[in-house]
């Protein structure tokens, strides 16, 4: 049985021996080591036995030395499967014609389906979607990921709060959820905005409260800004009539910036290694089964020194079923390796570009940078040392809530 099933790859005769004492023959071709198997003695003088393809002309051999009559009573196997069908090259080409079709006709993309908005959202979405290459005779393998659109959707379209995305086969399915914005005002606790760091109030505007200091005076952390407290507005201005008056306390909001002071130390190196892009690239596109590609578009590598690959892989699908290859885009873009060795001027620029951005990640995007001033520099081992002195314009305020004691008074 093993025999059989090993030499259906490669194709096996049942061959016919006529003559007498037929199973001799078989015999003969054993002693000279071609195998025979399912052997059967079919009449007195007929015998039918399995060979190899490939031992056909070995048992030629043998007849001829022979008395017996040989014929060839079935084909059996890949090799004869494949003649029988280049005989019919017209019919072979059609069915492979029918895969194809059917195989591109799976990959494009035929219609897209948005529900869940509104109609006004709806063409916003969909117009959106075109930019992206999204409608109706697109190919799929050519679109970005499902969570990437669902992302950049979002991001481009404000009135949208979710936005689900799926694929199912030939359709693009979009299902939003729109943002309703609902200003509603917030219940917030009575409080004061107080100092979180030194400075010299540069802007302020108080939408609720009190003003506790006003525009170029200096405070220390923890120093009132705004009350919450709208009673110290009377007093200031008139005595109270009664002694036992009820305050009016509220939630002090407001945007209290000042100019604030930091410093910072950074060392940097007088030489630097880099690498970058020098926009040269090329795109090759392949068949890939398994561990195999087979290129369809680009061939041969650039002759760039240096390079770096970007690969990007698509599955192809037959009706709804994934199939086992994937499209393949491979982007080659050359690089270079730069050393660089800066002047002393250069490194304290760098230096300095460093510091704030340093700083800007610990202060966030609103503060403002407003000048730099090196208080110390060294140089030691090929780099420079710098203690810098930066002047910030930032929002200094936080909430505090009013204790009852502070109620009281």
């Amino acid at each position: 049985m093993k025999q059989k099933q090993a030499s259906w790859f490669t194709g096996y005769v049942t061959v016919e021996i006529r003559g007498d004492a037929p199973e001799q023959f078989f015999q003969e071709c054993s002693r000279q080591g071609i195998p025979v198997w399912d052997i059967k003695k079919t009449s007195s003088d007929i015998c039918q036995g399995n060979v190899k393809l490939t031992d056909i002309k070995a048992i030629k051999q043998v007849i001829r030395n022979s008395n017996y009559k040989l014929t060839f009573a079935k084909r059996s196997g890949y090799p004869f499967i494949i003649r029988r069908f280049r005989r019919k090259k017209e019919l072979l080409l059609a069915l492979a014609m029918s895969v194809l079709l059917v195989l591109i006709l799976s990959n494009i993309i035929w219609k897209v389906e948005i529900a869940g908005v509104p109609s006004d959202i709806e063409e916003k979405v969909n117009q959106q979607l075109e930019d992206y290459g999204i409608h109706p005779g697109a190919w799929t393998f050519t679109l970005d990921s499902p969570s990437d659109i669902q992302q950049q959707l979002i991001e481009d379209v404000p009135e949208l709060l979710w936005a689900g995305i799926q694929q199912n086969g030939t359709t693009f399915y979009l299902e939003g959820v729109e943002k309703l914005l609902v200003e509603e005002e917030e219940n917030l606790e009575p409080r004061n905005l107080v100092a979180t760091k030194k400075g010299v109030i540069k802007y302020m505007y108080v939408s609720k409260g009190v003003p506790a200091v006003e525009v170029n005076d200096y405070v220390q952390p923890g120093d009132l800004l705004v009350s919450g407290n709208l009673n110290e507005e009377i007093e200031s201005n008139e005595q109270e009539e009664e002694e036992d008056s009820q305050q009016t306390l509220v939630a002090a909001q407001g945007e209290i910036t000042a100019t604030t002071w930091y410093e910072v130390a950074v060392t940097v190196p007088f030489e630097t290694d880099y690498e970058t892009l020098t926009g040269n690239r090329e795109t090759k596109y392949y068949l890939e089964f398994g561990s195999v590609r087979i290129p369809i578009w680009g061939f041969g590598d650039p002759e760039y020194e240096l390079k770096a690959y970007e690969t990007e892989k698509k599955p192809l699908k037959f009706f709804n079923w994934t199939l086992p290859i994937s499209f393949v885009e491979e982007t080659i873009s050359e690089k270079v390796h730069t050393n660089m060795e800066r002047t002393k001027d250069e490194a304290i620029a760098a230096g300095i570009q460093q510091a704030k951005n340093e700083l800007a990640l610990e202060l966030g995007p609103e503060a403002e940078f407003i000048s730099e001033k090196v208080l110390q520099e060294t140089t030691e081992s090929g780099k420079v040392k710098l203690n810098l002195y930066m002047t910030v314009e930032e929002d200094i305020s936080t909430p505090q809530l009013i204790s009852e004691n502070q109620m009281s008074r």
